[in-house]
């Protein structure tokens, strides 16, 4: 299902223009969805710099947590 999507402002360059409708003409993708796509690169690449909820895991070394390896009955058998 499609997210409701808030409409914005953003100010482009002309070259920034130009070669988003290029590749627009060559694809038929629509220019925001390419502007939304960059904006989620960048989220992603500065996530550790949102705020937001921290994991309870990050205060922990991993493995001291049998995060990564199959963990069998006798793991937690003392």
């Amino acid at each position: 299902m499609a997210r409701k999507k808030v409409s914005t402002t953003v100010y482009l360059t002309e070259e920034q223009v130009a070669a988003l409708k290029a590749l627009h003409d060559r694809t038929r993708v629509p220019i925001a969805e390419f502007i939304r796509q960059g904006i989620d690169m960048v989220l992603d690449k500065h996530a550790d710099t949102l705020p937001g909820q921290i994991s309870m895991f990050d205060a922990f070394p991993r493995d001291t947590l049998g995060v990564g390896r199959n963990r069998t009955p006798d793991d937690d058998a003392g």
